[in-house]
């Protein structure tokens, strides 16, 4: 492709900073970049029309973590780590709030439940919420964050559900609409976003950051970050970060229906909310870890049928429903929780890895990646 004189001295004149990726962590590390430092030359390049990966395809859950995903959280990696981690997330959630007004977002507090069927040991229930409950009065400022609500199971229609534990301190968003929103926060900083453009490579060379691209454009800075999450292993292939395909299904309006607020089960594995009376299910990874290790944005019998089952069984157990929309994102995981924000080189910096909580994680990552790089 041909470059014109224009195109040299503006849309791809050399930057201070290239982020690769335009989701949530790329634009919100663009956000705190311009707001240390006004006057920097800054440009975001994606490779999609608009953000590819799980940003604009989740969701829409402004949450911290269920009981049950803490508590696994605490065995794996520890209660300190945990901690960390939580307050990131609550963090990031009160940083989206302060910035953006909630009907600009779709933002609403409407509170988390957390499902669970079976015969569950109850004593042990209480036991855990008793326990996080103290853990987190220092993060939430409240001091109880979880307790039962039992009482609202048959409100809600569901059935074959045994205990329901609700967290007030939850809430929905829009992603396409907080991802719109941010986009042009930035742009009206001066922040320049490249559509369509892929960076294939990235190399030093003669005390700048060179990035190779498809198609061909001319573009270098001083510093590169890479934003990719899922997919920095493509240009990152040291750092640890594996795909983990998230599917989610979406029902027509049903009239009624009573669900309000966000829904998990099973270790966070399975979650649903009321988009607009219709049901918004998504999950069941667990069912099929080694086929949803991919990049590949598809939709599979396998977790479709266990998604549907979930819903017959649990949410609209007798009642006529059709679905209208299907879709998968790629969520970046890793051995553990914590995201990787670091210096990879001098000047090629990384801030992947958000473990399927990037909404609430990219407000943190952003400002603590911006803190590295000026």
């Amino acid at each position: 492709m041909h470059i014109s004189v224009w195109e040299k001295e503006s849309f791809y004149a050399p930057k201070d900073i290239i982020i690769v990726g335009s989701g949530f962590v790329g634009l919100w590390c663009a956000w705190h970049l311009k707001k240390k430092k006004p006057a920097l030359n800054i440009a975001i390049a994606d490779r999609g029309i608009i953000p590819t990966g799980a940003s604009t395809r989740n969701a829409g859950f402004a949450c911290f973590g269920s009981l049950t995903e803490l508590v696994t959280n605490i065995a794996h990696d520890g209660e300190a780590a945990m901690l960390q981690l939580l307050e990131m997330r609550y963090r990031g959630l009160q940083r989206i709030r302060k910035v953006f007004k909630a009907a600009a977002i779709d933002f609403e507090r409407c509170g988390g439940y957390e499902l669970f069927t079976g015969q569950q040991d109850q004593a042990q229930l209480h036991q855990h919420i008793d326990t996080l409950n103290v853990l987190l009065a220092g993060i939430t400022g409240i001091s109880k964050t979880f307790r039962f609500a039992d009482q609202k199971i048959a409100a809600f229609g569901l059935q074959d559900v045994t205990h329901l534990v609700e967290n007030k301190l939850e809430g929905y968003l829009h992603s396409g609409k907080l991802c719109q929103q941010l986009m042009l926060a930035v742009q009206s900083m001066g922040v320049t976003i490249l559509n369509n453009v892929e960076v294939t490579g990235i190399e030093k060379a003669n005390g700048r950051m060179l990035l190779h691209t498809q198609p061909h454009v001319p573009l270098q800075a001083e510093q590169v970050v890479v934003c990719t999450n899922a997919f920095a292993r493509q240009l990152l292939p040291d750092v640890q970060v594996n795909p983990a395909r998230g599917q989610v299904l979406v029902t027509a309006p049903i009239e009624g229906l009573p669900l309000k607020g966000t829904f998990h089960y099973d270790e966070g594995f399975y979650y649903f909310r009321n988009l607009g009376n219709r049901v918004l299910l998504g999950g069941a990874r667990n069912k099929a870890f080694e086929e949803e290790s991919t990049i590949r944005m598809d939709i599979t019998d396998t977790i479709q049928q266990e998604l549907e089952r979930f819903l017959a069984r649990h949410i609209l157990h007798g009642r006529a429903y059709t679905i209208t929309d299907r879709w998968s994102g790629i969520m970046g995981m890793g051995n553990e929780k914590m995201p990787v924000i670091k210096e990879i080189t001098p000047q090629l910096f990384c801030a992947v890895r958000m473990s399927g909580m990037g909404v609430a994680l990219a407000p943190v990552i952003g400002e603590q990646i911006a803190e590295r790089m000026c």
